[in-house]
């Protein structure tokens, strides 16, 4: 800037300054259209350049099949503007329309426009049938080459947005309100930790027993950052097998294995420049804690398969209901990737230890579930609301609300009795399992199962003879 006049320095310093700032805030800064020309002439490579660079759009350079493809596995381009000839004398355009197929292949969604010097109708149709989007002929009129490289680059840039909306569809993204409910003494101080540290970018991890409501928390917290405009993501770490964790977490691209029928958009990806909420962290395994480490602590990653390293900005929340601090201890867990994960840590008491809570809880549990069914019920009779309070809720807030749900299909009249609750098996744990049913039993011994290894699923999933996967399907069904 030293050429600058003092008011142009000014200026530009000031934009410097608000750039930097919108960076701090988590926006994303508007990138300049990435041009990648291709040819085997540097003057033709300088006058494009030129034209280009005073349009306002950033380029690089390449004079061979070989080097167009590693640039583009170097880093992502909005279009790719190529010449078809690259060996000298040579006119039929045969090496860049192999390289057209293997870019079309690499990315279907980068334009690619073709450039020849020997234009004809046959070669023009063969390089779109083989992926061009569109064709200029030698010597180029300069405002068509710009408007085809606006166009394309605009229309790129759009079908990206939409693959990484379809993935976010697809993903699981919280609602956009965050319920917290939160008036017992106990959950002061988790609340206060909330409002202090949700404005900030700050790493979260969140611990508690089995369905205190970690995740509601997550999504308190995310309500209350500066992305609460952007995308909450959350994903179950501990319940991603080791052939798949990388890929769902940082996506593929298309042959990087025998399923990869085309490219996938990663959970870090589609969380950029919102929040991503990892569940379950604890029992992530030990060989792929490494790989969550690198991208927590610089932002960057590779997708399955391509070399190319991308970068995001994501706010990482996280959950167990481990002691991660033993999990150190015993070498299950990497302590780097603890002192990562828990800037700030909150912890959850159970709901026994916040019976206050349990009335409020209970009533909107109800009005969730009533409106679901459409049944006419407005309230919990004295009785009923009575054994809420007094049951112990081995299963904590998800017990409730599984408890609760029962109780809508279950009732009779307009009120939500005390035999509809369903909650006498849970009083007694030495209930006779003659009047239990196969599914009340799995259920209960699930139960006790995981008070037994304090809800490390790894554990329950070992002492019940079952997979990982299938502990998991056993507890979404039992509402556990």
């Amino acid at each position: 800037m030293a050429g600058l006049p003092v008011t142009d320095r000014s200026a530009a310093t000031a934009t410097f300054h608000d750039r930097a700032a919108t960076a701090r805030r988590g926006e994303r800064i508007y990138t300049p259209v990435r041009v990648l020309i291709a040819d085997d002439q540097p003057d033709v490579l300088a006058a494009l350049r030129l034209l280009l660079k005073s349009e306002g759009f950033e380029t690089q350079s390449a004079s061979s099949p070989a080097a167009v493809v590693a640039a583009i596995d170097e880093r992502e381009f909005d279009v790719v503007l190529m010449d078809l000839n690259y060996a000298r004398d040579t006119t039929s355009g045969l090496e860049g329309l192999d390289l057209l197929t293997q870019l079309s292949t690499r990315d279907a969604a980068l334009p690619l426009v073709v450039m020849t010097a020997w234009g004809s109708v046959d070669l023009a149709v063969e390089a779109m049938r083989r992926g061009a989007r569109d064709f200029v002929q030698k010597p180029w009129d300069n405002a068509r080459v710009v408007a085809i490289v606006r166009t394309q680059a605009a229309l790129a840039r759009a079908l990206r947005g939409q693959a990484r909306l379809e993935a976010e569809n697809r993903s699981l993204t919280a609602d956009a309100g965050a319920l917290l409910i939160a008036d017992a003494p106990s959950m002061r101080p988790v609340v206060d930790i909330i409002q202090r540290v949700g404005p900030s970018d700050a790493n979260v991890l969140i611990t508690g027993e089995n369905g205190t409501g970690k995740g509601s928390v997550a999504r308190a917290i995310h309500a209350a950052s500066a992305r609460a405009s952007k995308s909450l993501v959350i994903v179950n770490a501990g319940g991603l097998s080791e052939g798949i964790f990388e890929s769902e977490l940082f996506g593929h691209v298309k042959g990087a294995f025998t399923d990869a029928k085309s490219d996938r958009v990663g959970r870090f990806e589609i969380a950029d420049d919102g929040t991503l909420f990892l569940d379950e962290i604890a029992n992530v395994p030990l060989n792929l804690q490494t790989k969550l480490l690198r991208v927590v602590e610089s932002g960057e990653f590779e997708r399955v398969g391509s070399s190319r390293t991308r970068r995001v900005n994501v706010r990482l929340l996280s959950a167990t209901n481990a002691n991660i601090v033993e999990e150190v201890a015993v070498g299950r867990f990497r302590q780097d990737l603890q002192f990562r994960l828990n800037t700030i840590e909150i912890h959850l008491p159970p709901l026994r230890d916040r019976r206050e809570d349990i009335p409020a809880l209970a009533a909107h549990f109800l009005s969730m579930h009533v409106n679901r069914y459409r049944k006419p019920i407005t309230a919990f009779e004295p009785a009923a609301l009575q054994l809420l309070l007094d049951h112990p809720w081995p299963g904590n807030i998800r017990e409730l609300d599984h408890a609760v749900e029962r109780a809508v299909l279950m009732a009779e009249g307009p009120a939500v009795r005390a035999k509809d609750l369903g909650l006498r098996l849970d009083r007694d744990s030495s209930s006779r399992l003659d009047d239990m049913s196969l599914e009340e039993v799995e259920q209960l011994l699930i139960k006790k199962t995981m008070a037994r290894y304090d809800g490390n699923v790894s554990e329950v999933a070992k002492a019940l003879g079952l997979s990982r996967s299938a502990l998991y399907r056993r507890l979404q069904r039992h509402g556990l």
